[in-house]
């Protein structure tokens, strides 16, 4: 005799629905999303507000919204950050937090705290596709990119942890860039959509020339850039020419350096005024990239592009190749770009003593590239004494 089926234990098993998550949405976007349940777009100015000025997660505490819209939008829509897994403090200041996204990864930003400005370093990706061979966090290989949720959602606990929701606080972040792990130009839409809610006034309010976007050269996607935004330019150089740049940075042997200068000219021609300057991003590393001949070609190389160079020293992690600039280099390589008219500065090493300094990111990421594997039996293959030579 057959039995009834259990209607109860099958509903159970039904999949819990999906909601749009209201924290990665842009202006444009959750007023899109409102007019697709039949509401005002203006009430989407309201939720910013709520969300990102204020701290608020919970639909129900948005108080200057109709019951009515708070019931039905907490039936298809709900406000998650991104979870605080720790968060660490340096002796000079500097905070890092790992933060676990959807999937078991963990990502890791950083704040940076200075005499006239808070930078957070954002990140945009789980790990990073390009492996550039100084830098950290391609060596943990590549999972997927974040959604803006999770890009603005770092913003977001940044603005929690120091208390900035209260407006009778100072603001401690200023600024913002996206360095940290990943690049952001291959994840080039929610990259774009979390910028813009950065420096919209119903959100976070930063201006553009404190929201900066960095990028190793994806020139298609930096073509499109000026199109979209005009927020604050960083190119990551680090050598002066493509022979040592393919080396260093291996998407320069899809997109060469004259390519990759002659994008970010065209990015300052699309900007609304003429004083606009390329930040050039230079990690110098003991005779690899720190030669007098290097900056002397450096500088030929960037004559036609109005920019500021800021050189920052090599920062070691276990099993890196490099080991970290001199300082009798380091002054000889400033000089000589001074010489020839550049503003040059040099970057403080911050945040060592807990790995957060420019290119120590590393995070936990799920790898789909193996190549997180393939760098940790490297490691394994070398003795103690071997790990400690080389990363100095």
């Amino acid at each position: 005799m057959s039995q009834e089926p259990n209607v109860a234990a099958v509903h159970d098993e039904q999949p819990r629905k999906v909601k749009t998550n209201l924290l990665g949405l842009s202006a444009s976007r959750i007023g899109d999303f409102l007019e697709s349940l039949g509401e005002k777009r203006f009430r989407g100015t309201q939720i910013l507000k709520w969300i990102h000025q204020y701290g608020i997660c919970d639909i129900d505490e948005m108080t200057n919204i109709s019951k009515g819209l708070r019931e039905s939008l907490a039936e298809v829509a709900e406000v998650v950050v991104p979870e605080v897994v720790s968060c660490q403090d340096s002796v000079d200041g500097t905070r890092k937090w790992l933060i676990k996204v959807d999937g078991g990864s963990c990502i890791e930003m950083v704040y940076i705290p200075e005499r006239d400005r808070g930078t957070l370093c954002v990140s945009s990706q789980i790990g990073c596709a390009l492996d550039c061979s100084f830098c950290a966090t391609g060596k943990q290989g590549f999972a997927r990119d974040l959604t803006t949720a999770e890009i603005i959602g770092q913003l977001w606990i940044a603005a929690k942890s120091f208390d900035q929701f209260d407006t009778r606080n100072p603001r401690r972040v200023t600024n913002v860039v996206m360095m940290g792990m990943g690049e952001p130009l291959m994840n080039f839409n929610n990259v774009v959509d979390a910028m813009s809610l950065m420096m919209d006034d119903n959100a976070y309010g930063l201006s553009k020339r404190r929201v900066t976007l960095s990028t190793a050269g994806v020139v298609p996607e930096l073509d499109k850039l000026g199109d979209v935004s005009d927020v604050s330019l960083a190119i990551s150089l680090h050598a002066p020419n493509d022979e040592l740049r393919n080396q260093l940075v291996p998407i320069n042997r899809k997109y060469p350096l004259v390519d990759f200068i002659d994008s970010a000219k065209r990015y300052l021609d699309k900007m609304p005024d003429n004083r606009r300057k390329v930040t050039v991003e230079y990690t110098l590393m003991d005779m690899v990239n720190d030669r007098d001949e290097h900056a002397k070609e450096l500088s030929i190389l960037l004559r036609d592009l109005p920019c500021k160079i800021n050189l920052i020293p090599f920062n070691p992690f276990p099993g890196s190749e490099y080991k970290r600039v001199t300082k009798v280099a380091l002054g000889r390589f400033r000089d000589i770009l001074q010489n020839d008219g550049y503003t040059v500065t040099v970057r403080t090493t911050r945040g060592d003593d807990i790995a957060a300094a420019c290119g120590q990111l590393a995070g936990e990421v799920n790898d789909r590239t193996k190549r997180q594997e393939r760098y940790k039996k490297r490691l394994q293959g070398l003795d103690e004494e071997q790990v400690v030579k080389i990363v100095g």
